[in-house]
């Protein structure tokens, strides 16, 4: 069977160390990218903090690194600006490779993906 290249978008909601949903995501995202597919990551609500410079768990699977991955195997990553704001999480706070959107933002990514992914 011939296989296809997808583009998800994967939407990340949960806080970095909340749930193990944002590991989970993460390395989905990066077995995809690996596979040779296009993956957007957005980070909305308390999954804002998945993409917090200078992560340091004592007791979790860095997640940050994860990030890190993910975002030099070529995902392009966006965090809700809203979200931001009503967190006190500034775009100077973000790791490298990520930037701040809007819905407009997400929405876009969504029409550009074959399959959207909500955690």
């Amino acid at each position: 069977m011939d296989k296809k290249n997808k583009f998800f978008t994967v939407v990340i909601g949960n806080g970095a160390y909340t749930s193990e949903r944002p590991y989970t995501m993460l390395r989905f995202a990066y077995t995809a990218l690996l596979e040779g597919h296009k993956v957007n990551i957005f980070l909305v609500e308390d999954g804002i903090f998945v993409g917090k410079k200078n992560q340091d768990p004592s007791t979790y699977d860095n997640v940050g690194k994860w990030m890190a991955d993910v975002i030099e195997e070529g995902a392009n990553v966006k965090a809700c600006g809203v979200c931001m704001k009503a967190r006190g999480l500034v775009e100077e706070e973000l790791m490298d490779g990520i930037s701040k959107t809007s819905m407009h933002g997400f929405v876009e990514m969504c029409e550009e993906a074959d399959q959207v992914l909500f955690s």
